[in-house]
């Protein structure tokens, strides 16, 4: 006898998201540099599945481009990202995508394997898998650059920031000890990857290029064109040497304990979403976009840091 599928005792999850484009990255390329730009600027450039499958798909496009030889990758608009889509009606949380990872439709199970196994997929998978794309790839941050921002920043080889642009992972809020790509200790000396997690504040731009984490810092006027002079310097590398370069310095992060570390963080992201919804019912311990929002203004007037 067969036994049942536990996964069949769950209804499936009601996708209601409304999608205001369907365009949420803008792909061109121009002088060997593929510049993918993330397109929901009415809602800062906040990270939804369909943005994400979408910048996927555009970096793949760009890798498989032999004329492209440099990404770029930047935000429509006054912010770089205000990190993942917890609030917004394009949010497709319940919507089940064509999959990249080895890793089952999330939409029909239960307890944490719900989030756990969508977030291998489209947080920790696709942002290893864009780490490790053989290209150079350059952030061009302005604004906010906020939790799930951070992954996308961080998997880029190269930052320049604007002169008004901040840094923060305020999820400790949540009872979350840090977003999914879990880069800290690496982007940050261990200390201060403690007082960014603790506090939760806004770093400057400014204070994330005296840490090492910002190649550059220049005003918002000059953004466009110092990430672009960079670009086509970089792109003017032969292209097997730009891949072997990379690939080197990734693997010496990850001999140092970047890939294993992430696997416990993760691990450990996962118990405090089961932990939340155990003691009130909500995964992100009761906060929705409006919540962190309403918050970040609240604790900004005592950031020293804030933008």
């Amino acid at each position: 006898m067969t036994a049942a599928n536990p996964s069949q005792e769950f209804v499936q999850r009601e996708d209601k998201a409304v999608y205001e484009t369907e365009e949420p990255v803008l792909y061109r390329v121009e002088a060997g540099i593929a510049t993918l730009t993330m397109n929901r600027p009415g809602f800062n450039n906040a990270q939804n599945s369909q943005m994400t499958y979408a910048l996927d798909a555009a970096f793949r496009q760009a890798v498989d481009d032999d004329s492209v030889k440099v990404i770029v990758l930047r935000g429509e608009g006054k912010h770089f990202s205000a990190g993942h889509d917890i609030g917004t009606p394009g949010r497709d949380i319940n919507k089940e995508f064509e999959r990249n990872q080895l890793w089952w439709d999330h939409t029909n199970k239960p307890g944490g394997e719900y989030l756990y196994a969508r977030e291998q997929e489209v947080y920790l998978g696709m942002c290893r898998r864009w780490r490790e794309l053989p290209k150079p790839t350059i952030a061009m941050v302005q604004g906010a650059c906020v939790a799930g921002g951070l992954m996308l920043a961080w998997v880029c080889d190269l930052i320049i920031a604007s002169d008004d642009a901040f840094f923060q992972d305020p999820v400790v809020r949540m009872g979350i000890p840090g977003v999914e790509y879990f880069a800290h200790p690496f982007e940050l000396n261990p200390r201060v990857a403690k007082e960014f997690l603790f506090l939760g504040d806004r770093m400057s731009a400014q204070r994330g290029y005296e840490m090492g984490m910002v190649n550059r810092v220049v005003s918002r006027e000059a953004l466009v064109d110092a990430t672009y002079e960079m670009a086509a310097k970089v792109a003017r590398q032969p292209r097997m040497g730009l891949a072997l370069t990379k690939q080197v310095i990734n693997h010496i992060e990850d001999l140092q304990g970047k890939r294993t570390g992430m696997e416990a963080a993760f691990a450990w992201h996962h118990f405090a979403h089961v932990h939340n919804e155990q003691i009130s019912g909500d995964l992100l311990g009761g906060y929705d976009a409006k919540g962190m929002v309403k918050a970040n203004k609240a604790e900004a007037g005592d950031n020293g840091d804030k933008a």
